[in-house]
C-alpha cells in the first residue's frame, strides 16, 4: 500500500469509520484521496464491506509497529556555548524537565521501552537514566572527532522498526506512536534558510541549495525494517570509509538528491530543535540552564540586561578555547571561554601581564575585559577576518614582517616560556600513563640531547608569542584597508624569538622546503647556517612539546587527529635535520 493508503488505514485503526469527511480530517488527506484509498484497501483485502479492518490489516500493522528507539546524545553541542560548559545538550531543561527525560517519557507513553542512548561528551551525566528509566547506554569514544554517523554506526544492528532521535529536540505533542505503517523523516513546516531539503507535493524530501528556504530538519526518523536493512549497510559502508567522519547520519538517506523515505511534516510549535542559547531562551525564558556566569560578566561589563545580549553564535572551536560571538547595543564582540583542562596549562595572570605590556603597541586590540583568574576575555569583533594562507607568499611576507617588528620591540615580562620544562610538565599530566608512541623514550632522549647545542647558541631573549601560528595572524577590514593583528597571547613569555618561527612551521605542517622558505622570508634571505640549524632544533623540540600536549588533551576526550601525528613526526625528523647540520658544521670547523 502507498503512503496515503497507510495513513487512511492508521486513521481507521485509531477510531471506527463514521464517514469519509471525518476520515479525511483524521488522515490529513482530501476526500478524493480518501475515497480512492478506501477502494484500494478493500481490493487488497485490508478492509471489508463495512470498512472494518481485516485480520490481514491487523497483522500488517503489528509487523510494522515500533520495536525500539535510539537516541543520539554523544556530541559537544558546540552551538550551545556558553551553556554546554557544564551540561550536555540533552540535559537542558525546558519547563523544569530535561530534554532527554521528556523524550524517554514520550517513548514510554507509546509503549516503547527498548531505548538505547549513544553518549560521549559528559557521558557520566547520563548514568542515572539506566536506573530511572531502564535505558541502555553505548559510549562513542570518537565523539570529539566525528559526527553522529559514527554514533549510529555503533548501534547499527539495532535499527529495525526503530525511532532514531536526536537529543536536542523538545516536542510539545508526542511524536511517537505504538503503530507506524511506513518509514519517515520529520521536518518542520517552518522555513529555514540553513536547511538543504524541501518537501515537494509528493511529500518527498528533495535537496535544494542552502539559503533557498527549505523545511527545518528536526532529525527524528522512523525506520521500518524493509528500509532499515538498506540503511544498515549504507551506515556500515559510510562509517568504515573514513570519508564521512564529519557527516550527520542523514547522509545515508539520500539517493539522487532525494531522501529515500517520505517527509513527516509537523507544525513548528509542536517540535523544536534547540541549537542555541537564544532558542532555549525563546522556548523557556525561566530555564535553569539560561544561567551563565559568562553572560553575567557580559551584562556587568556593558551594564545591560541579559535579554539585551543577542545574536549569540558559537565560533569555531579552538584547540585550547571555546569562543562565541554576541552583540550588545548594536556592536559585535567575542567572548573567550577557556577549554577543557586549560587551567592546568595556562597562567592567566601572566597572560594579563602580557596584554598590559603590549597595550598600545599596535599588535592587537586591547581586550574590553580580561579576568586573570578564570581566563574569560572579551574583545572587539573584527570585520572581514581571514587568517594567514600558509601557501600564499604575500601573506607570509606580511605575517613575518609583523612578527619581526614585534620581536624588534624587545619587550620584557616577568616570566619565561621554558620549552624543556613544558615538555616534562605536559608529560606529568598523563598521570603515569605511557605515551601512545612506541618509541617515545628514544625520541624524547634525542630531543633533549639538542639542549646543549641550544644553550651554547647565541640568542637574545625577549617577549615571544610562542603560539605564532597562521590562525593567529588575523587579516581584517578597516574601511578600505586590510590590516593585520596578531592574536591569542596565552602562552607568551620570555624566550628566543626564533621559537615563533618554529611554531608557525609545525602548525602549518610544512615540509622542509616550506620551512626553509619561511626562514628566508623572516630573515629576508640573510639567515646564517647556525641560526637555521637552531630553528630546526626548535622545530624538533616544539614538535615533542605539542605532541605531549595532544596526548594530555586526548585523555580529556579531545582529539586532534593528523595534527597530533604530525607534531611527533616533527620531533623525530627535525632532530635528524638539526643533528646533520651540527655535524656538518663540526666537520667544516675541523677541516
Amino acid at each position: 500500500m502507498n503512503k496515503q493508503e497507510s495513513d487512511v488505514l492508521m486513521a481507521l485503526l485509531s477510531e471506527p469509520f463514521i464517514n469519509q469527511r471525518i476520515l479525511s480530517e483524521t488522515s490529513g488527506h482530501s476526500l478524493g484521496v480518501v475515497n480512492r484509498s478506501l477502494k484500494s484497501l478493500k481490493n487488497q483485502g485490508y478492509i471489508d464491506d463495512s470498512i472494518c479492518l481485516t485480520t490481514k490489516a491487523l497483522n500488517e500493522c503489528n509487523s510494522k509497529a515500533p520495536k525500539n528507539a535510539i537516541i543520539l546524545a554523544a556530541g559537544f553541542g558546540m552551538r550551545m556555548v556558553p551553556i554546554n560548559l557544564t551540561s550536555p545538550k540533552a540535559m537542558l531543561e525546558v519547563n523544569g524537565e530535561p530534554l532527554i527525560e521528556r523524550t524517554i517519557k514520550q517513548l514510554h507513553e507509546a509503549g516503547i521501552r527498548d531505548i538505547t542512548i549513544v553518549v560521549g561528551f559528559m557521558k557520566e551525566k547520563f548514568d542515572y537514566l539506566i536506573d530511572e528509566y531502564g535505558v541502555k547506554l553505548v559510549v562513542n569514544p570518537e565523539y570529539a572527532s566525528k559526527n553522529n554517523l559514527s554514533s549510529l554506526a555503533l548501534v547499527v544492528d539495532r535499527i529495525s522498526n526503530t525511532y532514531i532521535i536526536p537529543s536536542d529536540i523538545w516536542c510539545d505533542i508526542n511524536p511517537f506512536r505504538s503503530r507506524e505503517m511506513y518509514s519517515w523523516y520529520m521536518v518542520s513546516d517552518m522555513v529555514d534558510n540553513e536547511s538543504d531539503v524541501r518537501v515537494n507535493r509528493k511529500m518527498e524530501l528533495i535537496k535544494i541549495n542552502r539559503n533557498a528556504g527549505g523545511n527545518s530538519m528536526l532529525g527524528i526518523a522512523y525506520m521500518l525494517e524493509e528500509d532499515a536493512k538498506v540503511i544498515r549497510e549504507k551506515i556500515k559502508s559510510a562509517s568504515q570509509s573514513g570519508e564521512h567522519d564529519g557527516d550527520f547520519w542523514e547522509i545515508v538517506l539520500y539517493e539522487n538528491d532525494k531522501m529515500t523515505v517520505p517527509a513527516k511534516v509537523v507544525h513548528s510549535s509542536d517540535a523544536v530543535e534547540i541549537n542555541t542559547y537564544e532558542q532555549l531562551r525563546e522556548l523557556d525564558g525561566e530555564s535553569n540552564h539560561l544561567k551563565s556566569d559568562a553572560l553575567d560578566v557580559i551584562a556587568d561589563v556593558f551594564k545591560v540586561a541579559l535579554e539585551d545580549i543577542v545574536d549569540i553564535m558559537v565560533l569555531k572551536k579552538g584547540m585550547t578555547n571555546r569562543s562565541f560571538l554576541f552583540s550588545v547595543n548594536g556592536d559585535k564582540y567575542i567572548m573567550r571561554i577557556p577549554g577543557e583542562g586549560t587551567a592546568l596549562l595556562i597562567n592567566r595572570a601572566q597572560e594579563t601581564e602580557v596584554f598590559r605590556t603590549i597595550s598600545g603597541s599596535g599588535l592587537c586590540d586591547d581586550p574590553v575585559y580580561i579576568n586573570p583568574d578564570n581566563g574569560y576575555k572579551i574583545t572587539k569583533y573584527l570585520n572581514g577576518v581571514r587568517v594567514c594562507d600558509t601557501d600564499n607568499v604575500a601573506d607570509l611576507k606580511r605575517c613575518m614582517k609583523k612578527l619581526r617588528d614585534f620581536h624588534n620591540m624587545k619587550l620584557k615580562v616577568g616570566h619565561s616560556f621554558d620549552i624543556f620544562a613544558q615538555i616534562e610538565f605536559y608529560e606529568s599530566l598523563w598521570k603515569g600513563n605511557p605515551s601512545v608512541f612506541k618509541d617515545y623514550k628514544q625520541t624524547k632522549a634525542n630531543v633533549l640531547s639538542l639542549r646543549e647545542f641550544i644553550d651554547k647558541t647565541e640568542k637574545e631573549r625577549c617577549l615571544a608569542h610562542i603560539d605564532a601560528v597562521p590562525d593567529n595572524f588575523l587579516f581584517y577590514q578597516d574601511g578600505s584597508d586590510e590590516k593585520l593583528q596578531l592574536t591569542d597571547w596565552e602562552y607568551s613569555g620570555m624566550q628566543d624569538p626564533h621559537v615563533d618561527i618554529a611554531m608557525f612551521c609545525i602548525y602549518s605542517m610544512y615540509n622542509k622546503n616550506q620551512v626553509d622558505r619561511l626562514i628566508d622570508i623572516y630573515f629576508e634571505n640573510k639567515c646564517d647556517k647556525k641560526t637555521r640549524t637552531k630553528i630546526y632544533a626548535y622545530i624538533s623540540m616544539c614538535g615533542l612539546l605539542w605532541s605531549n600536549w595532544c596526548e594530555f588533551k586526548r585523555n580529556l576526550g579531545v582529539e586532534f587527529g593528523e595534527y597530533s601525528l604530525c607534531q611527533y613526526r616533527f620531533a623525530k625528523d627535525y632532530y635528524r635535520y638539526a643533528l646533520k647540520e651540527m655535524q656538518r658544521a663540526e666537520d667544516n670547523k675541523n677541516e
